[in-house]
Parts: C-alpha cells; structure tokens; sequence
C-alpha cells in the first residue's frame, strides 16, 4: 500500500472524533506501530487537526469544511485544480507560489465538526493526485442529479483493476482529494470511491430511485451509526 493510500485510510479511521491507539492502527493497517507514529506526525505537519502522543493515542478534534458564503465547491475545485497545474509546472517560482497560496487557504478555512476534514497539507497529497480526481467530476455530478447509474473500472489501493456498477449519492471533499459516496451493485452495499483512481466511467442508460436501504438518507444514516 502506498503512504499517501493509508494516509487516507487513517483520516477515515479517525474521522470519527474518538482516541484511537497506534497498537490498533498498526494492526488494522497491517504497518508497525513505529509507521503509525511517522504517520501520525506527517499528518499533524500538514495541518490535519489530529491530537494525540505516543503511548496515549490519537484523535481528530475539529475536522474543517467549506465555508459556504466564502467559496462554493465548485469554485474551491476549481482553484485546487489550477493549483495541481502550476505545481506540475517547471518554473520553481510558480510552483513555490502554488504552496503559498494553498496554505493560505488551508489556514482561513473555518472549523465545522459534521463535515470531512479539508486543509491538508502538500505532504499528504501532492497535486498530481488531486489532478487526477477531476477528469470525470462532470459525468459524476450529472450522474448524481439525474439518478443515472454508472459503470466504472476502479484501481484498488494495489492497482487491481474492477469492474462496478454504481448508484452515485453524494461527492464528499477532503482536501485536494474527492470522493464518491455510492450503493455498490457488485458488493450490495454502500461503498466509498476515490475519484481519483477511477479509471474508467461509462454513464449507463438504467436510472435508479430510491429504494430502502440504498438512498443517501440510508449512507447518512450508517455513517452516524458507526461514529
């Protein structure tokens, strides 16, 4: 598993707000408890609001999100992307301002604990990453809003290609990194989708309703469940 994969799985186990020790992290990750504490500490520099020391545990105490009046997602999205572009640029210059004006933002960003967290730093996902997330954000959205399922080829954290068909609910930010909250066909569950690592997307010409046990209000409701 690459670092920046379970940095990302480590935000999802802590995005919940209890103390979690590093001996059940690095056990649930299959990583040394020693990982766990560089983890921990990569996290903490690039701004991700998780408290904790060796030997007692870690949690995250104010998760941040968009502020509604201030920048709109697609307006945010829009500025991470061209971010991403002037920091794969050559000019060391730009790619310095890029930084600049990321931690900018990242610092203004107000705090709001029933959101994903946002803000995180360049240490954690580097802009290419968050470049690759947009090349199918607007199928997704028009998929969202017409209730149109989708199929998608998705990339494991290993690289291994599969093959799903999705019902697409919400897309959730977190910091240069979107994600798509869907009901999973192939597993008949809720699933949660980097975007990403979608390698492929083929709107399909089936729409879905809501059904029991598969609408956004039923994720929502597992999501509360397992905080």
């Amino acid at each position: 598993m690459r670092r920046t994969d379970r940095l990302f799985d480590l935000i999802l186990l802590l995005r919940d707000g209890r103390l979690h020790r590093a001996e059940d992290m690095a056990r649930q990750l299959e990583v040394s408890v020693r990982t766990i504490y560089r983890d921990m500490e990569t996290l903490q520099l690039s701004g991700v609001p998780v408290q904790g020391e060796r030997g007692m545990g870690y949690m995250m105490t104010a998760p941040i999100t968009l502020p509604p009046l201030n920048l709109t997602l697609p307006e945010l999205e829009a500025l991470h992307l061209g971010m991403a572009i002037v920091g794969e640029v050559a000019d060391e210059e730009l790619q310095g301002a890029a930084k600049s004006l990321s931690a900018k933002i990242d610092a203004v960003l107000p705090e709001d604990r029933t959101a994903p967290p946002t803000g995180w730093g360049f240490a954690v996902y580097p802009f290419k990453d968050a470049a690759g997330g947009f090349r199918f954000m607007p199928q997704l959205r028009t998929a969202i809003r017409n209730r149109q399922k989708l199929q998608i080829t998705y990339a494991t954290a290993e690289g291994t290609p599969s093959d799903r068909v999705i019902r697409p609910l919400q897309m959730e930010y977190w910091g240069r990194v979107w994600t798509v909250s869907a009901w999973c066909e192939l597993r008949h569950d809720f699933r949660l989708f980097r975007a990403d690592r979608i390698r492929a997307l083929k709107p399909l010409a089936e729409l879905f309703v809501e059904e029991q046990g598969k609408s956004l209000a039923d994720f929502i409701a597992q999501q509360k469940a397992n905080c």
